[in-house]
This record gives C-alpha cells, structure tokens and sequence, in this order.
C-alpha cells in the first residue's frame, strides 16, 4: 500500500479551480476564524491546513480573524496562543490579525439598516419564554409581542440597548423571518444581545453584542472572503449566513462550503469536555502532552509537518467518519524518523556488575590503535558514537563504566516463549555500541525479584563479532556512576476503548454533573506513566523542545515547561514502530 498522501483533488478544491477557470473569482481568499474562547485542539489543525492550504495552492491568501463576540468567554491569552498555535503550524496570515470586535461600527449599522427594512425588531421576552415559544421540529414557535412593532418603535428600544438602559437579558434583538420555517436557526434568531461585559479588544466601549451567527457572515462579506469554509454542524446556518448577506445587500456575497469535521478514536475534541478535565485535575492544564490541544500536542512533541502530513492524508470530504489514530501517530513518526538524534535511557534500572572490567581495560590498552573510537579516562572508556545513524548529527560521547544499568525487562528468570533477551538459558547478549556481556549470575530480593546481575564481558568483542559462536540480540545500557537520573513519562490514550468501558459509575455521586460522569466512565486509568528512569550524559545537555529517539524505547522530546540540565523531563512522543500503514 502507498505511503504517499492522497492528491489534493476534493470537492473544495473542485470548486475553486472551477470558480477561477469561470472567471467567478479573480483570486480567492479564505480565512481562519476562531472564537477566542479557548485552546485549539486537533479538529482546528485541519480547519487551518485546509484554509491558509487552498489560499496558498491557488495563489490566494488567508486572512486570521477573531470572532470576538462573547466578551465573557474571551480572554487576551487565548488570542495569543491561537496566533502562537498557527505560526508554529507553519502559516502566516494576510495582513494583520484581523476581529470581528474591529466591526462593531459596521455591524451595529447593519442592525440598524435591518430594523429600518423591516427585517429586525426588539423582543422584550425573557431568553426562557425566547426559547419556549421557539417551538419544535413538529410545531411552529410562537410569535413574539414585539414581532409587530413599528420601525420607530424597534429603533428607539435598540438605542435604548445601546446605552444601556436594559440590563442583560432583558432585550434582544431578533431578525424577522419565519417563526414557522421548518429550520429552526431561520425562527427569528437573536443577532443582538445585551451584556454588560469588559472586552478584551474594545473595553467597555460597548454593552450590546452581535451574536455569531450574525457577526460572522457579515465579517466575511465585509473582508471580501471568496470561500468560507466550516465544518458540517454549521450546514443548517448556512441559509442564515444567506439571508443576512443578502438582506445587507453585498455585491459579491461569500458563499460558505461545509466539510466534515476530523474526528479520531480515542480522541475528545469538545471544548466543554476538555475544560472539564482541567477543572477535574484530570490533566495537569490545557498543554498537557496527553490533551488533543495544539498547546498539549506541541508539549508532547508531536512536529507541525506530522500533523500537516496527518491532514493531508485524513482529506476533506463531506460525511462525517472516525479516523484511526495510527494515522495520526504513522505522520508523526515518519517526520521523527530521519529528524532525531539517538540516545540510550534505561527506564527500569537493573543494576549489572561487571567482575573483569579492569583486565577488560588492560586488554583495550593493547589492542587500540588509530582506527579506535573509544579511550579510557581512569576508569571510564568513553565511547564515540554518531548521534544518528545516517545522517551528520555530530557525534556522542558513551561512558562504559564497571557497574551499568540495563532495562529489567531485558532479564527474565524463566522467559515466555520467543524470548530473545537475557536468562539463564541465554546468558549471552551484544551491548548497544560496546562489548558482547554474559551474565554469570542473578541475585534476588526477599520476594524474588531480580536486584542485580553478576556478569563479564568478551574483552575482543568491543567493535567485533565473538569469535566461535553468534550471539543474538542487542540491548541498551546506561553507565551508573555516569547515567544522570531522569523523569520520563509514557502515555496512553485518555480514552478507553469502548470495549473496555465499564458503567461502574455511582451517577448519584454527589456534586457530580454529567460531563464528569461521562469523564470518568470513559477515562484511562493509565493514560500517564511516570518512571525514574537513568539516561546517557548527551542527553541531559538537550535543549527544552529537543526530540530523541531512545533507542529500543520511543521517541521523546525534553519537556517545554519542566525540562532542566539539572533534572531532565522527558515525555514519550510516539512508539518506534506500528503494524499501522496508511491506504
């Protein structure tokens, strides 16, 4: 099976191609427009490959805009880190960052020119009654007192909301269209609301607020977007998107195009759900590695070309679908696989003495010569070794020293069947990078457990193959007295299998909502695995953000938040290999 990503040939890019060889558009331009209400999350690593994509295949461009219409929810930060989350994606926006709080002016004059249309009016009903009377998908809602009003009368109570003379709920602002209209976005929609609210762009400059629906057509018409791309939940408020468009009276009037929205197993990708497991203390904030944010992900190391790879090989169509994570995991790991140094980190240390070590060094005396890339300092050879195996990474230095640890998985009393480490019957394996080791004997504690290993190495093996027998398998070691102790964390996913969810949940826990009902039952146990582990001195020096591969183990990268020369972080990016290989 191909490994390549599908050609970029979708319905999108169909109709693109289509409207510039019509003369439609002269050039297209797109735009990624996030509510700055929270953290963006892989869902939103498509919606902006595809967006600031197509801009940059057909020569368009691809503006950035802040749908900035909830001053309650918003905040400066999220801002930022959106812009942060896009650039380290790999765009850069038209122009400059552009919010719909930059519209105000504009949007509260077509309000205006609504309700002088008679297209608009002000409903005195509380949000409750609003919604009681909205009616059914069986049943027409019930018209509003107000719907009635005079033009006069719908403007003075919308300047009576301006100024504040309402507090918040007490009015809105509804266009008029069908309260029998068989979509239900169409009966009536609130498009002004009053809320008396500090604004991170705008201050306290205004207490009436568009809504979304609203704010965000006009918002596109306004900048001249030629393709407004969303997601499929948004396909009923397209005739809405129509309507105001066309009631404002825009000559070339955007037209919105809905793919579906990525969907992986595993995954949780509702802002609310994800709040939750922060609220919870479920994950340690919104950039933890194991969260689906661009934030977490970029924590865990993932690269911006695998999740641009990822994007490209999911595609854009228009029905919904579930996408293995192996996808996700396959890109990753292909951008990782000729980009990282190696190194060797032992995350169960089991600690292997080794008797001829010194004689080991009389020997290496003898026998080295120019061609040698190891030396003895005291009574420490150091190794030279690649940093990576192809490519020109620099070089490493290994120390080998009389008491090592190797991996306490690599040592089984009685191993189960194709075991191809260490045992009693095997006593014999290569050491990554240096001397073949037999091990002589085990020593247990008082529950049986392997402590240490007694062992010696073939003092002509260093470099060479064992002279009469074959020796398989390679295993890797850390120095002890050199190794530098190192927090190294592997992950699971947060979500369990369905398979494997159980409904042990007391839904009569008290204080318990349904979304932390539903955490909980779906939540993995182990989906954070914590090890002290011991690592070669080359990789403590490694920068915050530096990724690795450890050999035998996975890729990692030093932790962005916690990582230090002094205590080194590192979390598990994604495993070596997988069975998983893209259509």
């Amino acid at each position: 099976m191909s490994t390549q990503p599908t050609e970029k040939n979708d319905f999108i890019r169909a109709i693109i191609r289509d409207d510039l060889a019509s003369g439609k558009h002269d050039s297209i331009l797109t735009r990624f427009p996030p509510e700055p209400n929270g953290y963006l999350h892989i869902g939103h690593v498509k919606s902006i490959c595809l967006n600031f994509g197509v801009a940059n295949e057909f020569g368009g461009a691809c503006n950035l805009r802040f749908d900035d219409t909830n001053p309650t929810a918003e905040k400066q930060d999220f801002v930022d880190g959106i812009k942060e989350d896009v650039r380290w994606l790999g765009f850069e926006w038209a122009g400059d960052v552009r919010y719909a709080s930059g519209y105000f002016d504009e949007l509260y004059g077509w309000a205006v020119q609504l309700i002088k249309q008679g297209d608009a009016y002000v409903d005195l009903q509380s949000i409750d009654e609003i919604r009681a009377n909205r009616g059914s998908f069986t049943e027409a809602g019930v018209p509003s007192p107000q719907r009635e009003a005079s033009i006069e009368e719908n403007l003075a109570r919308f300047e009576d909301m301006k100024q504040g003379k309402y507090a918040d709920g007490e009015a809105v602002l509804r266009a008029k269209i069908d309260m029998a209209h068989p979509n239900m976005n169409m009966r009536d929609p609130v498009i002004y609301r009053v809320m008396h609210a500090h604004h991170h762009q705008t201050g306290d400059t205004w207490c009436i607020y568009p809504m979304y629906d609203f704010a965000h057509p006009l918002s596109d018409a306004y900048e001249g977007i030629t393709h407004s791309l969303c997601t499929l939940e948004f396909e009923d408020h397209r005739p809405f998107y129509d309507w105001v468009v066309e009631k404002v009276g825009f000559d070339v009037p955007p037209r919105q195009y809905e793919f579906s929205r990525l969907n992986i197993d595993h995954t949780l990708t509702s802002k609310r759900k994800l709040k939750r497991l922060v609220d919870m203390g479920v994950v340690s904030g919104w950039d933890d590695p194991r969260m689906p944010t661009v934030a977490g992900m970029r924590r865990r190391g993932y690269t911006p070309e695998g999740l641009r790879d990822f994007c490209e090989r999911v595609g854009v169509t228009k029905s919904d679908g579930l996408v293995d994570h192996r996808m996700l995991e396959f890109s990753v790991r292909k951008s990782l696989e000729e980009t990282t140094a190696r190194g060797m980190a032992v995350l169960r240390p089991l600690k292997v003495t080794i008797t001829n070590f010194d004689s080991a060094v009389a020997k290496f005396n003898e026998l080295k010569n120019e061609k040698t890339v190891a030396e003895f300092d005291g009574d420490v050879l150091w190794l030279t070794q690649p940093k990576h195996p192809h490519l020109d990474m620099g070089m490493r230095q290994i120390p080998f020293t009389k008491t090592i640890y190797i991996d306490a998985t690599d040592y089984e009393i009685e191993p189960p069947a194709d075991y191809k480490r260490l045992s009693p019957s095997n006593p014999e394996i290569r050491l990554r990078n240096s001397y073949v080791l037999k091990v002589e004997e085990h020593k247990t504690d008082e529950s049986g457990a392997v402590v240490e290993l007694i062992a010696t190495i073939d003092e002509n093996t260093l470099g060479n193959n064992p002279e009469g027998r074959k020796v398989k398998g390679v295993i890797h070691w850390v120095s002890a007295s050199h190794g530098v102790n190192a927090v190294v964390r592997l992950y699971e996913h947060l979500l369990l299998e369905d398979d494997e969810i159980t409904d042990a949940v007391d839904v009569n826990d008290s204080g318990a909502d349904a979304d932390e009902l539903w955490i909980r039952k779906h939540l993995n146990p182990n989906s954070l695995t914590v090890y002290e582990a011991v690592i070669e001195p080359d990789l403590a020096k490694a920068n915050p953000g530096e990724r690795f591969q450890f050999e035998r183990e996975s890729y990692f990268v030093a932790d962005s938040a916690e990582h230090t020369q002094a205590l080194p972080v590192f979390n598990q990016i994604v495993g070596l290999k997988d069975s998983f290989k893209p259509e």
